[in-house]
């Protein structure tokens, strides 16, 4: 698509209509030519358009002539061939342009049905997206903020403030129509993540989670992509329930993996937000009990337990892989736990299994020092089995987990326990003195601070 000529807003000569071409009433004419006006920033795309004709001061000729070229593009051009060439004619009514009231009462109303719209929505879009529904909505009806700043221990309020503050002079105008398009987006995507999964042998009555059964293998798909599989309070009560089906169902081997680029963001940070009645000491407390919970069962898994990290792990997602029997991995994965940058501290058992497996120097780096690790890295410490191409990546590790699926059952079940069951004992000391840990560290003035600050970070827009 070519620009606005410099001298577009000439008047072009008549033409003489070419040899077999129909004739034209009066009100109708022949669109062959550039928008006319002074478009400073013609733009290339329909997207562009629409950003000039919201961007405040913009001339109202300018808006005229994007109008109209947008109307021109719309049409479909018909071929008419002349002697030595070929143009393309097209023919549409004459149309008002002045529809500046219309637009916004269009705009107003499309304001009014996004916030119906958002109602209806059946997923937690997250905290990130959240804090731009609040700003978009507070600046689209108050205009910018004039609020005064809320406390720093307040830290819900502060970065809901934050996220209002930072849109800065944006014209109401502009914020409904940022506003429509967001809460557009995120109808438009529930709607096309909500295929129903009609594989036979899937198991029903997960929300975060697909779990499978086929080929002697139980598969534990955590299945959040558009959250990069950050785990919810809900997912770590599926996860124990689908581990609890797993050890008794008839399967041989039981794998965990992701769907989408991550493997696993870690834990969802929404977590920490919705304080129950009880206060900030019981929502640690029950957080405590879940989480030594849901290591317990994987300590006592009585099945060999494989994870197949697909992509980037952090955090709880990274300190469990020690409590798995084999870990493959694409060489596209990285390995994260920045409990440090959190005010938190390790668990999972990670600070007894880290430092046996990768010894104490490299897993303080890991669990200390936040150092994120590549595939490479972690495999050659010893917490990664075997990394492959990304390309090839499903297709061997498949092949081979099928063949393992084939080895009788009761072998594999008590083998593993003969490894395994030494350990046992010493596992829950480990994990039960992480939680008690982990409870003094969600209540500490420090690790609020932190989770603050992070809030702080991703409420920018």
């Amino acid at each position: 698509m070519s620009h606005a000529a410099p001298h577009a807003h000439r008047q072009p000569a008549p033409r003489r209509p070419l040899p077999g071409a129909p004739r034209r009433t009066g009100k109708e004419a022949v669109a062959a030519a550039p928008p006319p006006g002074p478009c400073p920033a013609a733009a290339s795309d329909e997207p562009e358009l629409a950003w000039l004709l919201s961007a405040p001061g913009f001339c109202m000729a300018a808006a005229a002539a994007a109008a109209a070229f947008r109307l021109a593009r719309s049409l479909r051009l018909r071929p008419v061939c002349g002697a030595s060439r070929t143009v393309h004619a097209v023919c549409f009514p004459v149309i008002q342009l002045h529809t500046t009231g219309a637009v916004m009462r269009v705009s107003q109303e499309d304001f009014e049905k996004a916030k119906d719209q958002l109602k209806l929505l059946k997923e937690d879009p997250g905290n990130e997206v959240k804090l731009k529904l609040y700003a978009l909505f507070k600046q689209a009806t108050e205009g910018p903020c004039s609020s005064p700043t809320p406390g720093m221990l307040d830290f819900v309020k502060k970065a809901k403030w934050d996220a209002w503050s930072s849109l800065g002079s944006l014209s109401k105008d502009n914020a409904r129509q940022k506003y429509v398009d967001l809460v557009s987006g995120l109808v438009s995507s529930e709607s096309s993540s909500q295929v129903k999964d009609t594989t036979p042998d899937s198991k029903h009555g997960y929300e975060t989670l697909q779990v499978t059964t086929t080929d002697n293998i139980t598969k534990i798909m955590l299945n959040r992509p558009e959250k990069k599989n950050a785990i919810t309070t809900q997912m770590y009560r599926e996860i124990i329930q689908a581990l609890e089906e797993a050890a008794k169902d008839d399967s041989v081997i039981t794998v965990i993996t992701g769907n989408g680029d991550y493997y696993c963001s870690g834990n969802d940070l929404n977590n920490f937000t919705n304080i129950p009645p009880g206060g900030i000491e019981k929502m640690a407390k029950d957080a405590a009990i879940l989480l030594e919970n849901f290591v317990n069962h994987f300590i006592d898994f009585p099945k060999p337990l494989i994870a197949v990290v697909n992509g980037p792990a952090v955090g709880i997602s990274v300190t469990l892989l020690g409590l798995f029997d084999i870990v493959y991995a694409t060489d596209r994965a990285t390995f994260h736990t920045p409990f440090s940058e959190l005010g938190q501290s390790p668990e999972g058992c990670s600070s007894y299994m880290f430092p046996k497996i990768m010894g104490l120097s490299k897993a303080n780096e890991m669990l200390l020092f936040n150092k994120k690790l590549t595939a490479r890295e972690v495999c050659a410490q010893g917490l990664v089995t075997e990394v492959f191409p990304d390309r090839a990546f499903q297709k061997e590790v498949w092949m081979r987990l099928k063949a393992y699926a084939n080895l009788p059952k009761n072998s594999l079940a008590l083998s593993k326990q003969l490894i395994r069951g030494v350990e046992k004992e010493k596992l829950h000391a480990v994990n039960c003195q992480e939680c008690e840990l982990l409870t003094e560290r969600w209540l500490s003035d420090e690790c609020r601070t932190a989770i603050m600050s992070f809030f702080g970070k991703k409420s920018k827009l």
